[in-house]
């Protein structure tokens, strides 16, 4: 109650606040002249007697000298020597004629001394006074300040995720909550720990009031649906919206500003996720040996963390990166020794899928039941500018693999692939579509090895991908770039991308095309647009030119096309998982592809990049290459220069 009452004062504005000093000081006069005389007679006197002219002469001279001296334009709060000395000064100058009336001409029956007592009295009581108000308000006005330079958050959600979210902010001390918003109306104008309970409805209101920052969303509980309305509720708010820390902090009793996330982006894509079949899951994994290459990159290192929960004897991790392998190798060790993991063993290996040689050997050696093939360059204009890299490392790393899987007897073999391989535009897609026909022709081939492919869009957050883009250009003041008003791309996450992968492979029958369900398209400009509200921030535009974050068109990239699809024909079949559906594609047989993959090596063995190209087109026949040739190595020694 003290406190509130203190803000209260705080909050008071300047008159009301010179008005209360006002009438303190002449309440002090009128103390003053009666603790004067009982000091003179040891007696009180009475408030109708003698004391009655000298206190009314107090007051009209004291508060005019007072006013006149700056006592009223100083702040309480801030009181130190400037404002005792000038308190000194006053009292002096109305000493003199209160003297000089009460003491040297004498009023009957004051006592003359009183004269002379009641001023010492005076400047003592008035010091006195300014030393509490600066005692009690100082500290609280500081608090304020200090407390008003953090964060000022607000907890979506005053259930127990949201009290313990409280708690342990209120103990780091880094931010301020003011308090929470829930949509449950019964727990309006309730207070939990000391916190007032707020409809949505007033956020607007309370932003106002409170100058709120940031609002932290504590709703584990609540269903997709309830969760996209909230998102979209508070997408116009201005504020940034942030997610709580992992359950581990929160269990510390201690959270600090940093722990709390950004608002996870699939929230925007408003996809329920659909629970994994666990049957399908463990089926090609559970106390199998299966190897992954590209385990370090964003695809194939979720596809290691989710194989090595399933109980695999022993998980291979292949990847040419060094950093990239050991990285994934100390994480999975720390699972492991936690009992997050159980895979027996998981065993790093570096290896480039270039290199069959080092294929064979690490395929004979461990004799994989699966293998998960996710090595591939990706990156649809570096592939561009570095064509036969691109062809060498997407087409050939993944014939060397598969044909070192049928040479040693793997049962089932699994491509990651990408929606850029259906019509392809650019090299890269059309090099995962090659890449895909192999695999078709060595299964047609008769050959026990079940060969698959699983074909899915962007996922969120990996490599490369615009999310993290985006965020990096937020946080550096802007702009966004992005290449087309009109672009378009399927999302997914990359946990829910890994576990189809592994449900894809597990339902193969040999040759099949799978592809994901990747929901409907998003428009790139509305999720930039998104990402910056849920920021706390304005898109500046011309309709807004005082907006925080610009966005700029570029224009499209070389390979790059404006919508992405997941079929090249339009007959897709369901399978046994409502996400994933069977496609039936062409493909060349193998006979006749074994002899232009030769000429095509030559090719690469000979650097010719435009004749590499044109052999590409032929054998995908959908490639429709946007541009000329682009390639680094290629235009600067046939032209001079570099383009791109």
């Amino acid at each position: 109650m003290v406190a509130i009452f203190s803000e209260k004062v705080l909050g008071l504005s300047r008159p009301i606040k010179r008005a209360i000093a006002l009438a303190a000081d002449a309440l002090l006069c009128i103390i003053s002249v009666h603790v004067a005389y009982y000091l003179r007679t040891n007696e009180w006197a009475d408030l109708q007697g003698p004391m009655l002219y000298p206190a009314i002469t107090a007051i009209f001279l004291a508060l005019p000298i007072f006013a006149i001296s700056g006592l009223y334009r100083a702040i309480f709060r801030y009181s130190g020597g400037a404002a005792l000395l000038t308190i000194v000064k006053a009292v002096a100058i109305y000493a003199i004629p209160f003297a000089i009336v009460y003491t040297f001409i004498g009023i009957p029956p004051v006592p003359r001394t009183i004269g002379l007592i009641q001023p010492i009295l005076l400047v003592l009581f008035v010091v006195g006074s300014r030393g509490i108000v600066s005692g009690w308000l100082g500290g609280i006005y500081l608090n304020a300040v200090a407390a008003a330079d953090k964060p000022q958050t607000i907890i979506y959600g005053a259930g127990a995720s949201g009290r313990q979210l409280a708690s342990a902010l209120q103990v780091s001390g880094q931010v301020r909550v003011v308090g929470f918003l829930d949509d449950d109306p019964t727990l309006w104008k309730a207070t939990i720990n000391g916190l007032n309970v707020h409809s949505p409805d007033k956020l607007a209101a309370l932003t106002a009031r409170h100058r709120i920052t940031d609002v932290l969303l504590a709703i584990n509980q609540a269903t997709r649906a309830q969760r996209a309305s909230i998102i979209s509720r508070l997408k116009g708010s201005g504020l940034h919206i942030r997610t709580m820390p992992g359950v581990d902090q929160l269990a510390r009793g201690i959270v600090s500003f940093g722990d709390l996330r950004d608002l996870d982006i699939e929230d925007l894509l408003g996809r329920a996720p659909i629970p994994p079949d666990v049957e399908l899951l463990h089926k090609n994994v559970t106390g199998k040996v299966v190897m992954v290459t590209g385990a370090g990159g964003s695809i194939g290192s979720e596809i290691c963390r989710q194989i090595a929960r399933l109980a695999p004897d022993i998980l291979l991790l292949v990847d040419a990166s060094e950093y990239n392998l050991y990285a994934m190798h100390q994480e999975l060790v720390r699972e492991m020794e936690s009992g997050l993991v159980n895979a027996r063993s998981v065993v790093p290996l570096l290896a480039n899928v270039r290199d069959r040689s080092r294929l064979d050997e690490i395929i004979g050696t461990w004799r994989p039941h699966t293998i998960y093939h996710a090595a591939a360059y990706k990156h649809v204009p570096l592939v561009e500018h570095n064509l036969l890299e691109g062809v060498t490392n997407n087409v050939f790393g993944t014939l060397n693999c598969a044909l070192a899987a049928r040479e040693h007897g793997v049962s089932a073999f699994v491509l990651i692939s990408t929606d850029k391989a259906v019509r392809p535009t650019n090299v890269m897609g059309a090099t995962k579509r090659l890449a895909e026909i192999i695999l078709q022709a060595l299964n047609a081939d008769g050959l026990p090895t079940k060969f698959s492919m699983v074909r899915f869009g962007n996922v969120l957050g990996s490599s490369g991908s615009v999310v993290p883009l985006f965020r990096n250009q937020i946080a550096a003041g802007g702009p966004i770039t992005i290449t087309d008003r009109e672009i378009t791309r399927y999302f997914m996450t990359i946990p829910e991308a890994a576990q189809l992968v592994i449900q894809a492979g597990a339902m193969a029958n040999g040759g099949d095309v799978f592809v994901l369900d990747m929901g409907e398209p998003v428009k790139i400009v509305d999720l930039a647009r998104a990402m910056i509200e849920l920021s706390g921030l304005s898109v500046r535009d011309e309709s807004n030119g005082d907006g925080d974050i610009a966005i700029e068109y570029v224009g499209l990239r070389p390979g790059e096309k404006l919508y992405e699809e997941l079929l090249i024909g339009n007959d897709p079949m369901p399978s046994a998982h409502p996400r994933i559906l069977r496609a039936n594609e062409p493909f060349i047989a193998w006979a006749e592809l074994r002899v232009a993959l030769e000429h095509l090596n030559a090719m690469i063995g000979e650097r010719k990049s435009l004749a590499a190209r044109e052999l590409l087109r032929k054998l995908v026949v959908e490639f429709e290459q946007n541009g000329d040739l682009v390639d680094f190595v290629a235009l600067r020694r046939d032209e001079g220069v570099v383009s791109g």
